[in-house]
């Protein structure tokens, strides 16, 4: 079973298993907020379950993160309406979408020159929100699942936020692991060798076992639109090893922008 990404404890790492499937897609939350728009009117889990032939748990877990997100919100009487991110930026998730159409061959690159797992997310308030990810071929593998929030503070995707996107604030820094930084001194040092090298670093700060690496990822006027990473196991990944990802994120990162501007 995925193990799902909760907010303020610490969590096991999280292996990903042949032939499981990522339940929250873009696409289907999408869908979810052309009901809700219209309908115009508060909708209950049971119906959007219905209207999407999918469980009321996988329903549930899916208009949760919406919410979280602030795409939906959730009335008294537990019934769900548009939220105001969704009423401010209108179709802003057709934007994210096409994003990951832009972007999914710079993934697709990163996972074939690593043999780890690629993602992307970007920045909702002071979360980062997992948008597309391509799995390691291996069996032994970390997968963040497509729609999960994680904290800025400790993960290479949040850091990748802090160190080269201005004004992003850290909201609590919350501990996770033994490993993760709570001191606002010591993620202040590291943000600024994040900044010198080009790429953040995880080093099991948000899951023990878990070594990641991040970089912005810039549009064509030089922007930061989205952060992309790649995770894997302690067992494959090294210091070493952590130090040669990072730079292959962010040199293939660069690319990308480089030909866009061009």
């Amino acid at each position: 079973m995925m193990l799902p990404i909760r907010q303020q404890r610490p969590v096991a790492p999280i292996w990903e298993g042949e032939g499981l499937r990522v339940v929250q897609s873009l696409q289907r939350g999408l869908a979810v907020l052309d009901f809700l728009a219209e309908r115009g009117e508060p909708v209950r889990t049971s119906e959007i379950a219905a209207r999407f032939d999918i469980d009321k748990a996988n329903a549930s877990r899916l208009l949760k993160t919406l919410t979280e997100a602030g795409y939906a919100q959730q009335a008294d009487d537990r019934r769900y309406v548009l939220g105001g991110r969704m009423r401010d930026h209108g179709r802003q998730l057709e934007g994210l979408i096409a994003l990951r159409e832009r972007t999914r061959s710079l993934l697709e690159g990163l996972v074939e020159a690593s043999g780890e797992c690629a993602h992307m997310a970007v920045l909702v308030a002071d979360k980062v929100w997992y948008i597309d990810k391509i799995s390691s071929p291996h069996a032994l593998r970390v997968d963040h699942p497509v729609g999960a929030l994680a904290p800025l503070h400790c993960t290479a995707l949040g850091k990748a936020f802090l160190a080269f996107l201005p004004n992003v604030g850290t909201g609590a820094l919350a501990r996770y692991t033994v490993s993760t930084i709570t001191d606002a001194e010591r993620l202040t040092a590291d943000l600024a060798a994040t900044r010198q090298q080009g790429y953040a670093i995880d080093n099991e700060e948000f899951s023990p076992g878990v070594r990641c690496v991040a970089a912005p990822l810039r549009d064509a006027g030089g922007h930061m639109v989205a952060a992309v990473g790649l995770s894997g196991p302690t067992a494959r990944i090294d210091i070493d090893r952590l130090g040669d990802l990072g730079r292959l994120v962010r040199d293939r990162s660069s690319e990308l922008f480089a030909a866009q501007a061009a």
